[in-house]
Protein backbone atom coordinates (compact mmCIF):
# COMPACT_ATOMS: atom_id res chain seq x y z
CA UNK A 1 0.00 0.00 0.00
CA UNK A 2 1.28 3.21 -1.04
CA UNK A 3 1.79 5.87 2.52
CA UNK A 4 0.09 8.87 2.06
CA UNK A 5 2.10 12.03 -0.01
CA UNK A 6 2.86 13.57 3.72
CA UNK A 7 4.14 10.51 5.39
CA UNK A 8 6.43 9.50 2.55
CA UNK A 9 8.26 13.00 2.69
CA UNK A 10 7.19 13.64 -0.75
CA UNK A 11 5.18 16.63 -0.19
CA UNK A 12 6.04 20.07 -0.11
CA UNK A 13 6.07 21.52 3.46
CA UNK A 14 5.51 25.24 2.90
CA UNK A 15 6.00 27.30 6.32
CA UNK A 16 3.82 30.58 7.15
CA UNK A 17 5.78 32.53 9.95
CA UNK A 18 3.75 34.47 11.89
CA UNK A 19 4.01 36.90 15.03
CA UNK A 20 4.67 34.25 18.07
CA UNK A 21 1.60 34.30 20.31
CA UNK A 22 2.66 35.56 23.45
CA UNK A 23 3.19 39.10 21.85
CA UNK A 24 -0.29 39.40 20.86
CA UNK A 25 -3.06 41.02 22.69
CA UNK A 26 -7.02 40.47 22.11
CA UNK A 27 -8.49 44.40 21.30
CA UNK A 28 -9.57 46.03 24.77
CA UNK A 29 -7.58 43.47 26.77
CA UNK A 30 -4.45 44.58 27.95
CA UNK A 31 -1.79 42.44 28.79
CA UNK A 32 -4.04 39.41 28.45
CA UNK A 33 -2.51 36.67 25.64
CA UNK A 34 -3.96 35.77 22.22
CA UNK A 35 -5.22 32.53 22.50
CA UNK A 36 -3.88 29.10 20.58
CA UNK A 37 -6.42 27.45 18.15
CA UNK A 38 -7.24 24.21 19.59
CA UNK A 39 -4.78 21.78 18.03
CA UNK A 40 -2.75 23.59 16.57
CA UNK A 41 0.88 22.45 15.93
CA UNK A 42 2.69 25.07 17.60
CA UNK A 43 7.03 25.25 16.99
CA UNK A 44 9.33 27.67 19.45
CA UNK A 45 8.41 30.05 17.00
CA UNK A 46 4.70 29.20 16.36
CA UNK A 47 2.83 26.96 13.85
CA UNK A 48 4.19 25.18 10.69
CA UNK A 49 1.36 24.67 8.07
CA UNK A 50 2.46 21.57 6.08
CA UNK A 51 1.41 20.51 2.44
CA UNK A 52 -1.94 18.81 4.58
CA UNK A 53 -2.87 21.91 6.07
CA UNK A 54 -5.72 23.90 4.30
CA UNK A 55 -3.33 26.84 4.03
CA UNK A 56 -0.86 24.82 1.78
CA UNK A 57 -3.08 25.89 -1.20
CA UNK A 58 -3.43 22.08 -2.68
CA UNK A 59 -6.05 19.54 -0.93
CA UNK A 60 -4.49 16.26 0.34
CA UNK A 61 -6.21 14.30 -2.26
CA UNK A 62 -4.34 15.86 -4.94
CA UNK A 63 -1.53 15.31 -3.18
CA UNK A 64 -1.89 11.70 -2.59
CA UNK A 65 -2.93 11.51 -6.44
CA UNK A 66 0.72 13.07 -7.66
CA UNK A 67 1.96 10.17 -4.97
CA UNK A 68 0.38 7.43 -6.73
CA UNK A 69 1.35 8.53 -10.12
CA UNK A 70 5.21 8.79 -8.96
CA UNK A 71 4.92 5.37 -7.76
CA UNK A 72 3.47 4.39 -11.19
CA UNK A 73 5.77 5.88 -13.48
CA UNK A 74 8.61 4.63 -11.30
CA UNK A 75 7.52 0.98 -11.20
CA UNK A 76 6.64 1.44 -15.40
CA UNK A 77 10.36 1.91 -15.56
CA UNK A 78 11.81 -0.44 -13.91
CA UNK A 79 9.65 -2.80 -15.51
CA UNK A 80 10.56 -1.04 -18.99
CA UNK A 81 14.56 -0.92 -18.10
CA UNK A 82 14.84 -4.44 -16.15
CA UNK A 83 15.87 -2.59 -12.85
CA UNK A 84 14.14 -4.92 -11.18
CA UNK A 85 15.33 -8.58 -8.60
CA UNK A 86 14.80 -11.55 -9.56
CA UNK A 87 15.93 -14.52 -7.79
CA UNK A 88 17.00 -17.92 -8.91
CA UNK A 89 13.60 -19.45 -9.08
CA UNK A 90 12.54 -16.94 -11.15
CA UNK A 91 10.33 -15.18 -7.77
CA UNK A 92 9.82 -11.23 -8.84
CA UNK A 93 8.42 -9.72 -5.21
CA UNK A 94 7.96 -6.50 -6.71
CA UNK A 95 5.55 -7.66 -9.38
CA UNK A 96 3.78 -10.66 -6.80
CA UNK A 97 3.19 -7.36 -4.49
CA UNK A 98 1.97 -4.69 -7.04
CA UNK A 99 0.05 -6.41 -9.61
CA UNK A 100 -0.12 -10.07 -9.33
CA UNK A 101 -1.76 -10.25 -5.44
CA UNK A 102 -3.20 -6.85 -6.11
CA UNK A 103 -5.30 -8.46 -8.39
CA UNK A 104 -6.48 -10.87 -6.18
CA UNK A 105 -6.96 -9.26 -3.23
CA UNK A 106 -10.85 -8.06 -3.21
CA UNK A 107 -11.69 -11.58 -3.93
CA UNK A 108 -9.80 -12.73 -0.22
CA UNK A 109 -11.21 -9.08 1.71
CA UNK A 110 -14.60 -9.01 0.31
CA UNK A 111 -15.94 -11.83 -2.12
CA UNK A 112 -14.75 -14.44 0.26
CA UNK A 113 -14.53 -12.45 3.33
CA UNK A 114 -11.73 -14.44 4.40
CA UNK A 115 -11.03 -14.61 8.38
CA UNK A 116 -7.11 -16.31 9.67
CA UNK A 117 -6.73 -17.89 12.60
CA UNK A 118 -3.37 -19.09 14.86
CA UNK A 119 -0.78 -16.96 12.26
CA UNK A 120 1.52 -16.93 15.34
CA UNK A 121 2.12 -20.61 14.83
CA UNK A 122 4.11 -19.60 11.51
CA UNK A 123 7.38 -18.35 11.78
CA UNK A 124 8.48 -15.01 11.09
CA UNK A 125 12.27 -15.00 10.03
CA UNK A 126 12.99 -18.33 9.65
CA UNK A 127 12.29 -21.54 7.00
CA UNK A 128 8.77 -23.21 7.51
CA UNK A 129 6.81 -25.84 5.58
CA UNK A 130 3.42 -25.15 5.25
CA UNK A 131 0.93 -28.40 4.63
CA UNK A 132 -2.63 -27.44 4.06
CA UNK A 133 -5.68 -29.12 1.99
CA UNK A 134 -6.34 -28.81 -1.40
CA UNK A 135 -10.14 -28.04 -2.74
CA UNK A 136 -12.22 -26.11 -4.76
CA UNK A 137 -12.16 -27.81 -8.31
CA UNK A 138 -10.13 -25.01 -9.22
CA UNK A 139 -6.85 -23.93 -7.30
CA UNK A 140 -8.22 -20.94 -5.95
CA UNK A 141 -6.65 -21.92 -2.15
CA UNK A 142 -3.39 -21.83 -2.90
CA UNK A 143 -3.43 -17.93 -4.16
CA UNK A 144 -5.33 -17.02 -0.83
CA UNK A 145 -3.12 -18.94 1.52
CA UNK A 146 -0.08 -16.89 -0.35
CA UNK A 147 -2.56 -13.05 0.06
CA UNK A 148 -3.08 -14.56 3.89
CA UNK A 149 0.91 -15.15 4.58
CA UNK A 150 1.31 -11.83 3.44
CA UNK A 151 -0.79 -9.19 3.78
CA UNK A 152 -1.79 -10.49 7.23
CA UNK A 153 1.49 -12.28 9.17
CA UNK A 154 3.28 -9.15 11.14
CA UNK A 155 6.09 -10.37 9.03
CA UNK A 156 4.43 -10.44 5.71
CA UNK A 157 5.97 -13.37 4.38
CA UNK A 158 6.02 -14.88 1.08
CA UNK A 159 4.90 -18.04 0.17
CA UNK A 160 6.72 -20.33 -1.80
CA UNK A 161 4.14 -23.02 -3.25
CA UNK A 162 5.00 -26.57 -4.63
CA UNK A 163 3.17 -26.53 -8.16
CA UNK A 164 2.62 -29.94 -9.94
CA UNK A 165 4.61 -30.47 -13.84
CA UNK A 166 0.80 -29.66 -15.59
CA UNK A 167 1.09 -25.89 -14.12
CA UNK A 168 4.56 -25.69 -15.92
CA UNK A 169 3.37 -27.09 -18.92
CA UNK A 170 1.28 -24.71 -19.88
CA UNK A 171 2.84 -21.63 -21.15
CA UNK A 172 1.35 -18.57 -19.60
CA UNK A 173 0.10 -20.16 -16.41
CA UNK A 174 3.64 -21.45 -16.17
CA UNK A 175 5.74 -18.39 -16.49
CA UNK A 176 3.35 -16.62 -14.20
CA UNK A 177 3.71 -19.22 -11.17
CA UNK A 178 7.64 -18.80 -11.94
CA UNK A 179 6.87 -14.83 -11.37
CA UNK A 180 4.71 -15.18 -8.01
CA UNK A 181 7.19 -17.12 -6.52
CA UNK A 182 5.81 -20.78 -7.27
CA UNK A 183 8.44 -23.70 -8.32
CA UNK A 184 8.09 -27.48 -9.33
CA UNK A 185 6.89 -29.84 -6.66
CA UNK A 186 10.12 -31.78 -6.73
CA UNK A 187 12.93 -32.84 -3.62
CA UNK A 188 15.85 -30.41 -4.75
CA UNK A 189 13.69 -27.11 -5.53
CA UNK A 190 12.12 -27.68 -1.91
CA UNK A 191 15.63 -28.57 -0.17
CA UNK A 192 17.04 -25.46 -1.37
CA UNK A 193 14.16 -23.24 -0.33
CA UNK A 194 13.51 -24.26 2.85
CA UNK A 195 17.56 -24.55 3.45
CA UNK A 196 17.28 -20.95 2.24
CA UNK A 197 15.00 -19.76 5.15
CA UNK A 198 11.89 -19.64 2.85
CA UNK A 199 8.11 -19.94 3.57
CA UNK A 200 7.76 -23.13 1.40
CA UNK A 201 3.72 -24.22 0.74
CA UNK A 202 2.55 -27.97 -0.40
CA UNK A 203 -0.91 -29.01 -0.95
CA UNK A 204 0.08 -33.00 -0.52
CA UNK A 205 -3.29 -34.42 -1.57
CA UNK A 206 -2.56 -32.68 -5.57
CA UNK A 207 -5.42 -33.37 -8.22
CA UNK A 208 -7.05 -36.28 -5.88
CA UNK A 209 -8.01 -33.19 -3.66
CA UNK A 210 -8.84 -30.50 -5.23
CA UNK A 211 -11.07 -32.43 -7.73
CA UNK A 212 -12.55 -34.24 -5.23
CA UNK A 213 -16.82 -34.38 -5.58
CA UNK A 214 -18.71 -32.20 -3.48
CA UNK A 215 -19.88 -35.27 -1.49
CA UNK A 216 -16.52 -35.56 0.03
CA UNK A 217 -16.32 -32.26 0.91
CA UNK A 218 -13.74 -31.48 3.73
CA UNK A 219 -12.33 -35.61 3.74
CA UNK A 220 -8.46 -34.82 3.26
CA UNK A 221 -7.56 -37.58 0.27
CA UNK A 222 -4.09 -39.59 0.59
CA UNK A 223 -1.72 -37.20 1.66
CA UNK A 224 1.49 -39.63 -0.98
CA UNK A 225 4.40 -40.57 -0.28
CA UNK A 226 5.75 -38.36 2.38
CA UNK A 227 7.88 -36.37 -0.08
CA UNK A 228 7.22 -33.38 1.82
CA UNK A 229 7.60 -34.41 5.48
CA UNK A 230 11.34 -36.00 4.41
CA UNK A 231 12.32 -32.46 2.86
CA UNK A 232 11.43 -30.63 6.36
CA UNK A 233 13.76 -33.27 8.19
CA UNK A 234 16.28 -32.80 5.96
CA UNK A 235 16.18 -28.75 6.24
CA UNK A 236 15.52 -29.30 9.99
CA UNK A 237 12.77 -26.70 9.77
CA UNK A 238 8.64 -26.95 11.37
CA UNK A 239 5.97 -28.78 9.34
CA UNK A 240 2.92 -26.26 10.07
CA UNK A 241 -0.49 -27.81 9.40
CA UNK A 242 -2.81 -25.26 7.88
CA UNK A 243 -6.64 -26.05 7.20
CA UNK A 244 -8.39 -24.04 4.48
CA UNK A 245 -12.34 -24.11 5.09
CA UNK A 246 -14.67 -22.27 2.24
CA UNK A 247 -12.56 -23.45 -0.88
CA UNK A 248 -14.81 -26.61 -1.11
CA UNK A 249 -18.15 -24.47 -1.57
CA UNK A 250 -16.98 -22.06 -4.62
CA UNK A 251 -17.48 -24.51 -7.23
CA UNK A 252 -19.06 -27.56 -5.81
CA UNK A 253 -18.45 -30.39 -8.24
CA UNK A 254 -21.22 -32.40 -9.24
CA UNK A 255 -20.23 -34.50 -12.57
CA UNK A 256 -17.10 -35.03 -14.47
CA UNK A 257 -16.48 -34.34 -18.17
CA UNK A 258 -13.86 -37.85 -18.01
CA UNK A 259 -13.95 -38.51 -22.21
CA UNK A 260 -13.48 -34.90 -22.83
CA UNK A 261 -10.87 -34.49 -20.25
CA UNK A 262 -8.20 -37.01 -21.50
CA UNK A 263 -8.84 -35.54 -24.75
CA UNK A 264 -7.40 -32.32 -23.65
CA UNK A 265 -5.12 -33.60 -21.09
CA UNK A 266 -6.89 -32.51 -18.46
CA UNK A 267 -6.89 -34.55 -14.72
CA UNK A 268 -10.56 -33.51 -14.63
CA UNK A 269 -13.09 -31.27 -15.84
CA UNK A 270 -15.55 -30.56 -13.55
CA UNK A 271 -19.71 -30.41 -13.86
CA UNK A 272 -20.57 -27.76 -11.39
CA UNK A 273 -24.06 -26.27 -11.18
CA UNK A 274 -23.98 -23.05 -12.88
CA UNK A 275 -19.95 -24.59 -15.36
CA UNK A 276 -20.91 -25.54 -18.36
CA UNK A 277 -24.36 -24.41 -18.65
CA UNK A 278 -23.86 -20.94 -18.05
CA UNK A 279 -20.58 -20.43 -20.17
CA UNK A 280 -18.00 -18.55 -17.95
CA UNK A 281 -20.16 -17.02 -16.05
CA UNK A 282 -19.57 -20.33 -14.61
CA UNK A 283 -16.41 -19.62 -13.30
CA UNK A 284 -17.80 -17.03 -11.32
CA UNK A 285 -16.94 -18.53 -8.21
CA UNK A 286 -19.41 -18.70 -5.24
CA UNK A 287 -18.98 -16.05 -2.37
CA UNK A 288 -18.69 -18.39 0.52
CA UNK A 289 -17.11 -17.89 3.66
CA UNK A 290 -13.24 -18.48 4.28
CA UNK A 291 -11.63 -19.17 7.22
CA UNK A 292 -7.77 -20.67 7.14
CA UNK A 293 -5.98 -21.81 10.33
CA UNK A 294 -2.00 -22.59 11.48
CA UNK A 295 -1.79 -25.06 13.50
CA UNK A 296 1.02 -26.10 16.08
CA UNK A 297 4.22 -26.73 14.77
CA UNK A 298 5.72 -29.90 14.10
CA UNK A 299 9.17 -30.17 14.65
CA UNK A 300 11.95 -31.61 12.76
CA UNK A 301 15.40 -30.06 14.26
CA UNK A 302 15.44 -32.91 16.97
CA UNK A 303 15.73 -35.59 14.41
CA UNK A 304 18.88 -36.47 12.25
CA UNK A 305 18.93 -35.05 8.71
CA UNK A 306 20.09 -39.33 7.75
CA UNK A 307 16.34 -39.66 9.69
CA UNK A 308 14.44 -38.59 6.03
CA UNK A 309 15.45 -41.91 4.50
CA UNK A 310 13.58 -43.61 7.26
CA UNK A 311 10.22 -44.32 5.31
CA UNK A 312 8.40 -45.64 8.56
CA UNK A 313 9.70 -42.42 10.44
CA UNK A 314 8.35 -40.40 7.57
CA UNK A 315 5.22 -42.49 6.93
CA UNK A 316 4.43 -41.83 10.90
CA UNK A 317 5.22 -38.18 10.71
CA UNK A 318 3.22 -37.85 7.59
CA UNK A 319 0.34 -39.21 8.66
CA UNK A 320 0.90 -37.17 12.03
CA UNK A 321 0.38 -33.96 9.63
CA UNK A 322 -2.49 -35.39 7.88
CA UNK A 323 -4.41 -36.21 11.04
CA UNK A 324 -3.58 -32.42 12.32
CA UNK A 325 -4.93 -30.67 9.16
CA UNK A 326 -8.11 -32.78 9.26
CA UNK A 327 -8.79 -31.79 13.39
CA UNK A 328 -8.33 -28.38 12.10
CA UNK A 329 -10.49 -29.05 9.23
CA UNK A 330 -13.50 -30.48 11.77
CA UNK A 331 -12.72 -27.59 14.18
CA UNK A 332 -12.65 -24.51 11.78
CA UNK A 333 -15.52 -25.57 9.21
CA UNK A 334 -17.63 -26.34 12.70
CA UNK A 335 -16.56 -22.27 14.17
CA UNK A 336 -17.40 -20.98 10.87
CA UNK A 337 -20.87 -22.19 10.66
CA UNK A 338 -22.98 -21.95 7.41
CA UNK A 339 -20.85 -21.67 4.30
CA UNK A 340 -23.07 -18.25 3.17
CA UNK A 341 -23.92 -16.71 6.07
CA UNK A 342 -24.94 -13.18 4.33
CA UNK A 343 -27.08 -14.84 1.91
CA UNK A 344 -28.97 -17.17 3.56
Amino acid sequence: MSETADESGDAEVIPITRVRASRRHLPGAPGEPFPEAPGEPVSEDGPVFGADSPFSGRPAGEEDDDHRLAELLAFLRRRVTGEYEVDEFGFDPELTDRVLLELIRPLYRHWFRTETVGMGNVPGDSGALIVANHSGTLPLDGLMLQVALYDDHPDRRALRLLGADLVYRLPVLGHLSRKTGHTLACREDADRLLRKGELVGVFPEGFKGVGKPFSDRYRLQRFGRGGFVASAIRAGVPIVPCAIVGAEEIYPKIGDLRFLARALGLPYLPVTPLFPWFGLLGLVPLPSKWMIGFGEPIRTDELDPADADDPMLVFNLTDQVREAVQQQLDELRLRRGHAFPPFF
